[in-house]
């Protein structure tokens, strides 16, 4: 079983396109498949359009989630990013 991260992130701003292409960014720098999630809905993190279909609004909390080799790292790197989401 390959090895899995979490953590929640409160979200400074809105998840539009700005913020979404810098998680996209950030995750394709991971060999883990990482997953953004919000209230009943997730999305990977590597696709730009479905993290913006999540609705995530300013205030709101998220759970990043990765599993694989690299997941811790994965984790707290996307995680870093929303939080700076603007």
């Amino acid at each position: 079983m390959s090895p899995s991260s979490e953590a929640e992130v409160v979200l400074p701003a809105a998840l539009h396109a700005r913020p979404a292409a810098e998680v996209v960014r950030v995750a394709a720098g991971f060999r883990a498949t990482v997953e953004v999630r919000h209230g009943d809905r997730s999305a990977p993190a590597r696709s730009a359009l479905r993290l913006m279909s999540l609705g995530a609004k300013a205030g709101a909390t998220v759970t990043v989630h990765a599993a694989g080799d690299d997941a811790a790292g994965a984790v707290e790197a996307v995680a870093a990013a929303l939080r700076l989401t603007k």
